[in-house]
């Protein structure tokens, strides 16, 4: 399909379809086999502000909008995510799903299934992976055996028809199966709804089978807002901002090796060397913009997506886990 023209649709025009409608422009109007076609959803309206604000079509329904389009965004609630992407592939059109793919294991399964047998590009919304402060760590050898995570966000209404598992957690989940490379062996966790009704506070320890350990705690209840992971290896300790889009790597090293940062001497024969990796440019440390970027490569080049339906299966998996792990604790902390 290389150098083939994309027309674009998004479905979604709510908060994070409106960020998603804004760069698709941009990105189109940059690339001249990037065509945004046009947009849905099911308020009216927001889809023919959208559509005004970006000279493109509202088209009318979903049915419409997959009849003039060959690569589609999907940045609804979550819940309507299998569906609407079950439709697409069968007509054979690339899809990109915001996180978190589905809303049960069991719909991430039958979508790989049926992408089986559609050749077409799905990749999966986890903004994080291309979040400059983890794409700078590409370089590096990780090999990580105990990672330490914190997602803390202030409330907003938006968002609460799923728990802060799925809502905030899912991407530290990811990125923690992506960088250990391995599957997940034992979960605990506990967790409490504060002001939704669903869980707004959680905390879980991954157990992985190659013996990694994960912390992770996440909160949409908070006063401020933090993305921070800590991952510490042998030889190296890494802080992670996502926040800032910009990570702190200390490594164990000979005295004797060469330096690419700031070092200092701990014995006779090892030093400690300390440098920072953050993105390069204002246009890299957009990881929206990044990641429908590199999807739309994917497609043309015909090369493999950054972040598989696979991975996205594998982190819902996980999330779901821990919610069934919270809500059966819930269960016996109330029947006592």
């Amino acid at each position: 399909m290389e150098n083939t023209e994309l027309k674009i649709g998004l479905i979604g025009c709510g908060h994070l379809g409106k960020i998603h409608c804004k760069l698709i422009s941009a990105l189109a109007a940059d690339n001249s086999s990037l065509a945004f076609a046009g947009v849905y959803d099911t308020n009216k309206a927001s889809a023919e502000e959208i559509a005004a604000l970006y000279g493109v079509q509202s088209f009318a329904s979903i049915e419409e909008l997959l009849s003039s389009v060959n690569t589609l965004v999907i940045v609804t609630p979550t819940i309507t995510h299998f569906e609407i992407a079950c439709a697409a592939i069968k007509k054979g059109i690339n899809v990109f799903i915001e996180k978190p793919v589905t809303s049960s294991l069991e719909q991430a399964e039958q979508l790989i299934e049926l992408a089986r047998k559609h050749p077409v590009k799905i990749q999966v919304g986890h903004v994080e992976r291309f979040n400059p402060a983890l794409t700078a760590l590409e370089k590096f050898e990780m090999k990580p055996m105990f990672i330490e995570s914190h997602r803390l966000s202030q409330f907003n209404p938006r968002g609460t028809d799923v728990s802060v598992i799925q809502d905030l957690m899912i991407h530290d989940i990811d990125i923690i199966l992506h960088l250990a490379g391995s599957p997940v062996e034992k979960i605990d966790a506990n967790g409490v709804a504060v002001i939704s009704d669903e869980i707004d506070i959680a905390n879980a320890r991954l157990k992985l089978k190659n013996g990694c350990v994960a912390n992770l705690t996440a909160s949409r209840i908070s006063l401020k807002k933090m993305r921070k992971m800590r991952i510490f290896q042998n030889n190296a300790y890494i802080s992670v901002d996502f926040l800032n889009n910009k990570s702190e790597i200390f490594r164990l090293t000979a005295k004797d090796s060469p330096d690419d940062g700031m070092s200092f001497p701990i014995s006779d024969e090892k030093k400690i060397v300390y440098s920072e990796a953050k993105a390069d440019s204002p246009e890299s440390a957009n990881p929206i913009k990044s990641e429908l970027a590199s999807f739309f490569t994917s497609i043309q080049n015909n090369t493999p997506v950054k972040v598989t339906l696979e991975s996205g299966k594998e982190a819902v998996e996980v999330a779901d886990k821990i919610i069934e792990i919270i809500r059966e604790t819930q269960k016996q902390v109330t029947s006592n």
